[in-house]
């Protein structure tokens, strides 16, 4: 049975139960899911305050469980990344751990990337993912079905559906990215992966409660410093749970991937089943993989 650890180094959970059930679920796919000591802590708006945040990360390094999953995102691991030991969270990714969130998780992701201390696993997050209730929908079966495969080893590829008009693309490179939130305030901190880790890579971005006009501007803030254009690929994933503005008159999230297109060289390819939505596929970050179009079929391997 799989070790795996629930800690929470971002937003504070709500409500415990739900937390809880998310470890029962786990435990019913064969992990043997635990909550941190401190993962049901309180403070304003965060899971505990920056120091005991920090304390169970490094906690869960120490202890290197198979799995460390975070309990959920929203915002506090930029607190948190100038006080993070590198070397202790590399030494868990040698003893085996694999770290698995997405959100606000993405910011630990990249420093992990910036600083050498290994890949990661963008997918589910505890209470969103395995502790939905049952009347609202409960656990996503592809969702499940993805993480499991990848924390067995088994998952080898995703695939998925794109637009026409990219029928016979095919790149190598590093896939690395996450929240588009996350990734554009990162740039230009020591916690940015650089050119060495970046260049020639496959970039995924998702996010979520940002108009599109919004993601136009981050896109363009990385076209801009020299980001896009340096990658063989772009993915976008799910931009979800924005609302139209009466001021749109047209313009919508379409209309925007087709603007930021006009001044990219690089392919910027859509419909990358992943973000805040269900179903979501997981996915390696910083590990080597081959994206492949067929018609409008995706495969995306490694």
């Amino acid at each position: 049975m799989k070790s795996l650890i629930l800690f929470s180094p971002s937003g504070v959970v709500a409500r415990a139960p739900v937390l809880r059930l998310a470890a029962k679920r786990l435990r019913g796919l064969g992990f043997d899911a635990q909550l941190d000591a401190d993962a049901l802590a309180r403070h304003q708006r965060f899971a505990g305050d920056d120091s005991t945040r920090l304390a169970a990360l490094h906690r869960v390094a120490d202890a290197a469980p198979s799995v460390a999953m975070a309990s959920r995102g929203g915002y506090g691991l930029t607190r948190l990344l100038d006080g993070v030991d590198w070397k202790r969270i590399s030494r868990s990714v040698e003893q085996g751990t694999r770290w698995v969130g997405h959100s606000d998780f993405t910011a630990l992701q990249l420093g992990m990337l910036a600083h050498g201390a290994g890949p990661s696993w963008a997918g589910p997050l505890a209470t969103d993912d395995f502790g939905r209730e049952e009347t609202a929908g409960g656990v996503d079966e592809v969702t499940r079905d993805c993480f499991c495969e990848a924390m067995s080893g088994e998952l080898e590829a995703v695939g998925f559906r794109t637009e026409a008009g990219f029928d016979g693309f095919g790149v190598k490179g590093r896939l690395w990215g996450g929240n588009l939130a996350m990734v554009v305030s990162l740039l230009g901190t020591p916690h940015w992966p650089g050119p060495r880790v970046t260049r020639g890579g496959i970039l995924f971005l998702e996010d979520v409660n940002e108009h599109p006009y919004r993601i136009e501007r981050s896109l363009l803030h990385l076209q801009q410093a020299g980001v896009l254009q340096s990658q063989k690929a772009v993915l976008l994933g799910a931009v979800s749970g924005w609302k139209p503005s009466p001021l749109d008159r047209g313009y919508t999230l379409k209309t925007m991937v087709a603007r930021v297109r006009v001044g990219m060289k690089t392919p910027l390819i859509t419909g990358l089943p992943f973000g805040h939505v269900n179903p979501k596929v997981t996915l390696p970050v910083g590990q080597q993989v081959q994206l492949v179009v067929q018609g409008r079929d995706v495969l995306l391997g490694w």
